[in-house]
């Protein structure tokens, strides 16, 4: 099962209990921040930050014991996005399933809108 928001961005139920487990082992408040940025090499990649505060024009996705936080500017490239959090033989990852990525690397990090 996951949260949806009004904006088409969830969270499934895995990535929470792993957002939770991460953070259990951070200071009271902190927060899962996903964010956009230029690189890899398909253009655009996600970046995954332990933060602490917000920023107003934050949404904020909130399910029990864990809080992601996705700036404004990275939410214009990750509407309609699943954030998942995947356990199989390569290895653990957080995987985000974005509908508005054109192509990707190999590997899986970076993306093209």
């Amino acid at each position: 099962m996951t949260e949806t928001l009004e904006i088409g961005v969830t969270v499934s139920d895995r990535a929470a209990k792993r957002i939770a487990a991460i953070l259990s082992k951070e200071p009271s408040g902190s927060m899962l921040r996903v964010s956009v940025e230029g690189g890899g090499c398909s253009g655009l990649q996600y970046k995954y930050d332990v933060v602490d505060s917000r920023e107003d024009d934050d949404l904020v996705i909130e399910k029990p014991g864990a809080t992601v936080l996705i700036d404004s500017i990275s939410l214009q490239y990750m509407g309609g996005s699943e954030i998942d959090f995947v356990d199989d033989l390569i290895g653990q990852s957080f995987q985000i399933n974005n509908p508005n990525a054109v192509a990707g690397c190999g590997c899986g990090t970076s993306f093209t809108i």
